[in-house]
This record gives C-alpha cells, sequence and structure tokens, in this order.
C-alpha cells in the first residue's frame, strides 16, 4: 500500500532541513533587529517629510533638545533625505545576504531549485516590504511627531557617519535638478488636478479642496474667461455734466468707473469715485474730467495669473479688456481674478441671485450670461468635457449656441453629458435665461 501523498510531503521537507545550529539562532535575531531598523528609518522618511506648518510651529514653541535636533534635521531636507536613503538601503543588503545565509544554514536546495527561489527570493522580499516599509509608513504617516522625536538623535548620529556620501548624492542630485529643470516645469494642469485628487482623503477639509483646484486651474485660465462682458458694464460718457455723472455714480454703487469718448470703444480712461469726493460740492459745470485717470489694457487672452503680476507691480484693481481689433470686450477686475481661487466674493452691492437660482437639487435657473468658470463652480463639476466642446465660447448661452449652431428660441432643448438645457428666455439677438437640469449619470457617461 502506498504512503499518503501528505507523508510523502513531510519527508520531502525533512529531506531539505538542516540542522538548526545556535550560530543560526543568533543570525535570526539579527535579522529581526534589521528589519526593526529598515522599518524605524523608511517610517522616519515619511514622518519628517509629513510634518505640517503647525507641527513645527509647536516644536520651535516647545524648547527642549529633542525638538532642536528635529529643527535641525528639517533645515537640510535633502542631506536628511540622502541619509535616511543610504541608512535603508546598507540595512536592507544587509538584511538581504543575512537572509540567503540563514536560508542555506537551515536547508539544502541544490535538488529544490523552486523552492528554494520561493523562499530565497519572494518571501524575503515581502517580508521586507511588508515590515520594512509598508507597515512602518502607514504608522509614522499617523503618528509623525512621535516617529520623528524617536528618531531625531539616531538620525544625527546617522548624518555625521554618512555625511561624505550624503554631500555627493546631493550634489550629483542638484546636478541632474539643473539639467532636467526646464523639464519638470513643464507639469500639466491635468496632471496637478490628478495629484490633487490623490492626495485628497475623507479627512480633506472641502474649502481647502476647493481653493487648491482654483490654484491649479489658475495659470491656465484666460481673462475672457472671467471679465464682465461689455453689455454689463456700467461706464460714464465723458460729455455727461457733473450733477448727471453723480447721479449715476450713487445709483450704479461702483468705485472705479471706465470713461468713454463717444462710445464704448473708444475708452478715455478711469473715474475713482474717491477723487470727486473733494469736489462734491462743486457746481454743474465741474469739469470731471480731469480725474480721470489712465486706463490699462489687457488682451483677452492674457493669462490670469500674468495680469495678476502686473496689477500688482502696477497697483491698479481694474483692467479694460480689448480683443484682437482693438474693439473693448469688457473689464476684469482684481475681485475678479482672486475669486478664480476662493470662489464667489459677495458685497453688500451684489446680488445673490444675479447669476442662478436654485429651484432643487437637480434643476437650476442661470443667466445666459453666466461664464463657464462661474458655471462649473457654481455646480462643483469638473469642466473639461464643456472645455472641449465649447469652441470659442465663454458664457453658457455661447456654449449652448456653439453647441446648437443657432440661437435657440424659448423652450428649445438639448442633453449634452447628463445635463439637459433648455432655453427658458431668449430673443433674436441672446439667450437671456437657461434651466440645467442634472440627470442621473449613463453608464456611457463613466467611461468618457
Amino acid at each position: 500500500m502506498e504512503p499518503p501523498p501528505e507523508f510523502l510531503l513531510h519527508i520531502e521537507l525533512l529531506s531539505i532541513l538542516k540542522s538548526f545550529s545556535p550560530e543560526t539562532l543568533i543570525e535570526v535575531v539579527v535579522m529581526i533587529v534589521l528589519l526593526l531598523l529598515s522599518g524605524l528609518i523608511s517610517g522616519s522618511e515619511v514622518a519628517f517629510f509629513s510634518l505640517e506648518p503647525k507641527d513645527i510651529s509647536e516644536l520651535e514653541a516647545e524648547e527642549n533638545k529633542t525638538n532642536q535636533q528635529i529643527l535641525d534635521l528639517l533645515r537640510f531636507p535633502k542631506r536628511l533625505l540622502a541619509t535616511i536613503l543610504i541608512a535603508n538601503n546598507l540595512v536592507n543588503v544587509a538584511i538581504i545576504i543575512l537572509s540567503t545565509t540563514i536560508i542555506n544554514n537551515i536547508f539544502d536546495f541544490s535538488n529544490h531549485l523552486a523552492i528554494g527561489f520561493t523562499i530565497q527570493v519572494i518571501a524575503v522580499t515581502f517580508l521586507l516590504l511588508l515590515f520594512g516599509e509598508v507597515i512602518p509608513k502607514i504608522y509614522s504617516n499617523r503618528n509623525s511627531k512621535k516617529i520623528t522625536q524617536l528618531m531625531a538623535y539616531p538620525l544625527i548620529i546617522l548624518r555625521k557617519a554618512f555625511l561624505p556620501l550624503s554631500l555627493t548624492l546631493v550634489r550629483s542630485t542638484n546636478f541632474i535638478g539643473k539639467r532636467l529643470h526646464r523639464k519638470s516645469d513643464n507639469i500639466s494642469v491635468d496632471e496637478l488636478s490628478h495629484a490633487l485628487e490623490l492626495t485628497a482623503d475623507e479627512h480633506s477639509d472641502e474649502d481647502e479642496q476647493k481653493i487648491l483646484k482654483g490654484i491649479v486651474k489658475f495659470g491656465n485660465t484666460d481673462v475672457k474667461q472671467i471679465m464682465t462682458a461689455r453689455v454689463d458694464v456700467f461706464a460714464l460718457d465723458n460729455s455727461e455734466n457733473f450733477d448727471t455723472v453723480l447721479a449715476q455714480i450713487l445709483d450704479s454703487g461702483f468705485s472705479r468707473i471706465p470713461v468713454y469718448n463717444g462710445n464704448f470703444d473708444s475708452i478715455d480712461g478711469l473715474l475713482y469715485v474717491k477723487d470727486l469726493l473733494p469736489h462734491l460740492d462743486a457746481q454743474k459745470d465741474y469739469e470731471w474730467q480731469k480725474l480721470v485717470r489712465q486706463p490699462f489694457f489687457v488682451p483677452e487672452n492674457k493669462k490670469i495669473d500674468d495680469l495678476l503680476e502686473e496689477i500688482q507691480q502696477k497697483k491698479i484693481h481694474l483692467a479694460i479688456v480689448v480683443d484682437e481689433y482693438g474693439g473693448t470686450s469688457g473689464i476684469v477686475t482684481l475681485e475678479d481674478i482672486i475669486e478664480e481661487i476662493v470662489g464667489d466674493i459677495s458685497d453688500e452691492f451684489d446680488d445673490d441671485n444675479l447669476t442662478y437660482s436654485k429651484l432643487d437639487e437637480q434643476n437650476f435657473i442661470f443667466e445666459g450670461k453666466t461664464s463657464l468658470n462661474d458655471f462649473y463652480r457654481l455646480l462643483d463639476i469638473d469642466g473639461s468635457h464643456f472645455e472641449n466642446n465649447k469652441g470659442d465660447s465663454d458664457t453658457l448661452a455661447g456654449f449652448v449656441i456653439e453647441q446648437e449652431g443657432h440661437i435657440p428660441v424659448k423652450g428649445e432643448s438639448f442633453d449634452f453629458l447628463n445635463f439637459t438645457f433648455i432655453v427658458e428666455s431668449a430673443d433674436q439677438r441672446r439667450i437671456s435665461s437657461i434651466k440645467v437640469t442634472i440627470n442621473e449619470l449613463k453608464k456611457d457617461d463613466t467611461n468618457d
């Protein structure tokens, strides 16, 4: 009668098992210690570089030797990282060499190469990744301050021990970094947005995430996308008398007003209301035109990050937007630019229902002149599909006209992705208001 397969397997395992000597036991203990060191060093990398500004402020406030050591290490982050990487790699190499020695002392794989490969490579790699990388880094990410305090002094010692190697590594990376500097500057907005989504978790603040998304898209936004169109701009004719100008300014509520000569395409400058304050008691024929300041013109396709820099340098708050033919397209203010990052800023002159009204969770009424950027922000949606299909349009009405190929009449509707657009009010020249319904996402849409 043949013995069962389980018995044969035990016999096979016993045939490759050697005697377990005291020296091997010592080697196993040393390997466990090295695994612990590998985990601590790997965890310290995450711990030090995940400290938030508030954590560093707390370390600076609590003056003790350990905190000073942590701050000292953080003053040279590249050298710290180089020290951690060198130490971690040396420990890992020692683990691999020692594990090979231990396995060869315990087992004889000369006739069982497949089993030997599995244990020596796959099993050791798994242990090294699990206990030397994954678990320590997860723990350190949640307890960064505790790990930094534990590892501060050992890393100070290691930094001194590996100083020649770490300096060589840092200088090499600096040299390579300078060579690749231009390439690293060309990271796309989509890559930044994707990185932001990956770093967001359930504990992330929603407002902070919106601001970060606004910053990411900031440099890719044109002035035309955020400007106030000329049809909605309040402006003064320089031929008006002083009393009429005062009355119009009181009704408008604006503090900086474009002044034109004959028509809006011929802008003379800007009138600051504060410049009129010393002359409120002046006669009807007062020449208020001499108070008009020089205008600042910007093209429609100027990026708003460049515009913000110029506005800061010139210390102005309003610019006149012109098209390629020199005609006036509208105006853009510092508030418009900042709103692209922080969201809508309301003051006492803003009408909360000016651009849209919410009927319920799925239905909204928007004015046709609502910019697409505001539309994305108000509905909290990713506008990438709209941007790819908008053509030259920058407003919701322009998007509808672009998709339909004509100015729709009242009641006309069309679907785009999971949105239904219904024209609520329109004439032969423009769309005044649009109803937007958010439908349930279709399976085909989720794959776009």
